[in-house]
């Protein structure tokens, strides 16, 4: 498998992003947002949280009240595609529970931790729940990699993990 490098940013790729944002505290959502999707691992490493405080004139406390406040930011590395499952009301009763089960299963086995979440230990998949993405008509309702997916199967949703597990294998493969 590909290992993704756990490599923090660079003072001067922090840089490029918070000069494009000159003005004060408003801006930091949208700085945290991209030094996320800047970073391979899809988080924001507590050196890059305090990093982005003293740039901005902030305290690292309300930075990283920021970062936690909102459920889309990551303190922890993610996998390169991601997985969401619905663990809402309609989601779960139509069986959200058996599709985080199938993709657990094709991802290898892992078990979610206290939050929901499981990356696998190669980095190239995150599942996780998720409370709710207010499509209840389309229960169960799962996103992979931002695509969202309504009245989803177990054997479909797997079918979708196994072929993301399959072309990073082929990509692999030809890179090697």
């Amino acid at each position: 498998m590909i290992q993704v490098e756990n490599t923090p940013l660079t003072p001067e790729q922090v840089d490029e992003v918070i000069d494009r944002f000159p003005g004060e505290t408003g801006d930091v959502l949208s700085i945290l947002e991209e030094l996320q999707e800047k970073h391979p691992l899809k988080y924001l490493p507590r050196e890059t949280l305090e990093y982005v405080a003293d740039r901005k004139g902030l305290s690292p406390s309300r930075v990283y009240s920021v970062a936690t406040f909102y459920s889309f930011f990551n303190l922890e590395p993610q996998g390169r595609h991601s997985v969401m499952i619905c663990r809402g009301t309609a989601c779960h009763t139509r069986g959200s529970n058996l599709l985080m089960s199938g993709v657990l299963a094709e991802a290898g086995g892992g078990a979610p931790d206290e939050d929901g979440s499981y990356t696998t230990p190669d980095h190239q998949l995150t599942v996780r729940t998720v409370a709710c993405f207010g499509q209840c008509a389309l229960a169960p309702v799962v996103g992979v990699n931002h695509e969202i997916y309504g009245r989803i199967s177990d054997m479909k949703l797997r079918r979708i993990v196994r072929e993301l597990i399959q072309k990073e294998k082929q990509h692999e493969d030809s890179t090697s």
